[in-house]
């Protein structure tokens, strides 16, 4: 692929992806339009390679902080933007066991980033968490680390479902 198509597919990509996260508006989307979004940076991954791909979240993660809504540019800056890249290196290893401590630290990490981040910003404390009792918190991050999994396994069947089915198009289209 050339350099200026790859400029324009990671351009388009970028714009499309933040033109989801503002439709995190809209109540209820908090964790779904992120998650959504993060799949655009994906096709530049397939596309093109990781450090287009990378380009690409930069501008877009720019774009919407700028733009979205607080909590959920929170959660594609911290997490939802990057993880299809960081997806796609940790899965060069070829080990199930050490991928997957990579994939759950970085989430964790993300996770608990995101935390400080909405207490600093949003004034969010341990002290909600409290409705699930003493350990809320950690059913919580608990919880979450189910849907992360789930969250995983659905991008890798996002990314083969484009692959069978868009590469080619895709490929027509920007003619190469």
């Amino acid at each position: 692929m050339r350099q200026n198509t790859k400029l324009t597919l990671s351009a388009i990509m970028a714009a499309l992806s933040t033109a989801v996260m503002l439709l995190s508006y809209f109540p209820y989307l908090t964790y779904a339009i992120p998650a959504v979004a993060g799949l655009f940076i994906m096709v530049v991954l397939i596309e093109a390679n990781w450090k287009w791909a990378f380009g690409a979240y930069a501008v877009s993660a720019v774009l919407t902080f700028l733009f979205a809504e607080p909590e959920s540019k929170l959660m594609y800056i911290c997490f939802f933007g990057y993880y299809p890249i960081a997806k796609a290196l940790i899965e060069r290893i070829n080990k199930n066991i050490p991928e997957w401590i990579l994939k759950l630290g970085i989430f964790n990490a993300a996770v608990v980033g995101a935390y400080f981040a909405f207490s600093s910003v949003l004034g969010v404390s341990l002290s909600d968490f409290e409705i699930l009792g003493k350990y809320g918190a950690a059913v919580f991050l608990l919880a979450g680390n189910v849907v992360f999994v789930v969250y995983d396994i659905a991008v890798s069947r996002m990314a083969t479902v484009y692959f069978n089915v868009l590469h080619l198009r895709l490929k027509k289209l920007l003619k190469l």
